[in-house]
């Protein structure tokens, strides 16, 4: 994502979940919307980007599992571990030893989970120095049979430069451990689970977007390169929704609804933090939040209900201290947890 909002944050957390909790959720973001002074939060999209078609009110509801998947735990520990496994690889921006590592490992273990892995390698001219970048997106599809699928995703690559040092923008890339691996180290996880126990009644894609994070600030246009590129290329691709997981690690986590989501995919918001208030777990914030430019916008802008679960409120992000010890196995336990009554129970339940 591109643009860090500066404004307050006042809102406060959902309570405590009820046999009400998506009719509560539902007037909760109406009247916080009427009572915000400004019409939206964070900057709004790039015009080089195509206009979002306005799909709140006909956007269908997610409808995952059948209910009668054996619902299995995360294993947040693993997840942790799978975190650190990717920042021990070094950087993963595009062209380093870090990012052909990484890509062997997640191709590897994808496989391993019984994955029906497709690879999207792609070129992109280098718009900051000579020759080109070499990124790869990775697809793996659980139940490929299955005609009626979701997606989650997250991008595997960190940032080519440290913009947000303390004391001066450093040209040294960041460790990425909330922004990249965490993200990666759910859909892992959630890979052993989809093989272990898989889900019935529908397919399930994980997603891991390359060069979601190249460009310099305010430079958009090399922003969501793997994401605009899968798109493109992908137009019979309809999942029933896609959910991209995006800094979901760091220590006192606090997920709001990402605007973009929120005004596009209204249905699919409500229904998401309904169920993390029914679950009970405070690090979701049902109250509208920043609009980022992130991997859900060309799924929008291509009529596919799409959300952004991503915690902006972040201080070591584009910084060489967006390390391990930034991050929490909590933090990634209690998205995992959504993630998996998400897949295995449905919205509808």
């Amino acid at each position: 994502m591109f643009h860090r909002s500066s404004s307050q944050r006042i809102f406060h957390r959902f309570p405590a979940p009820s046999a009400a909790a998506a009719a509560v959720l539902a007037l909760t973001v109406i009247l916080s919307a009427l009572a915000t002074t400004s019409p939206a939060l964070g900057a709004p999209l790039s015009p080089a980007d195509a206009f979002l078609p306005v799909l709140a009110a006909s956007l269908p509801v997610l409808v995952a599992g059948d209910g009668s998947s054996t619902v299995p735990d995360f294993d947040a520990d693993r997840a942790f571990q799978l975190l650190r496994r990717q920042v021990e690889m070094g950087p993963r921006n595009p062209g380093s030893e870090g990012h052909a590592a990484c890509l062997r490992w997640l191709r590897g273990y994808l496989d391993e989970q019984g994955a029906l892995v497709r690879e999207q390698a792609f070129t992109v001219k280098d718009p900051y120095g000579e020759g080109v970048l070499h990124l790869t997106n990775l697809w793996a599809a659980f139940g490929p049979a299955e005609k009626e699928r979701v997606a989650v995703a997250a991008h595997w690559d960190t940032r080519p430069r440290a913009d947000r040092q303390p004391g001066g923008a450093v040209d040294q890339p960041i460790p990425g451990a909330n922004d990249g691996a965490s993200g990666v180290a759910v859909l892992l996880e959630l890979a052993r689970l989809l093989h272990e126990h898989p889900v019935k009644g529908v397919g399930v894609d994980l997603l891991f977007f390359d060069g979601e994070d190249y460009g310099r600030e305010g430079d958009t246009a090399y922003y969501l390169l793997g994401s605009r590129r899968f798109v493109l290329e992908h137009g019979d691709y309809h999942p029933q929704a896609l959910i991209l997981l995006d800094m979901v690690g760091g220590k006192d986590l606090s997920i709001f609804m990402e605007r973009n989501g929120l005004d596009y995919a209204g249905e699919l918001s409500f229904e998401v933090f309904s169920r993390a208030a029914e679950l009970g777990l405070p690090a979701f914030v049902s109250q509208p939040g920043p609009r980022l430019l992130d991997d859900h916008v060309p799924f929008l802008q291509a009529g596919i209900p799409a959300v952004d679960l991503i915690d902006f409120d972040y201080p070591q992000w584009h910084t060489l201290q967006d390390d391990v010890a930034a991050c929490s196995a909590q933090s990634l336990a209690q998205v995992g947890r959504l993630m998996v009554s998400l897949l295995y129970e449905g919205l509808s339940r």
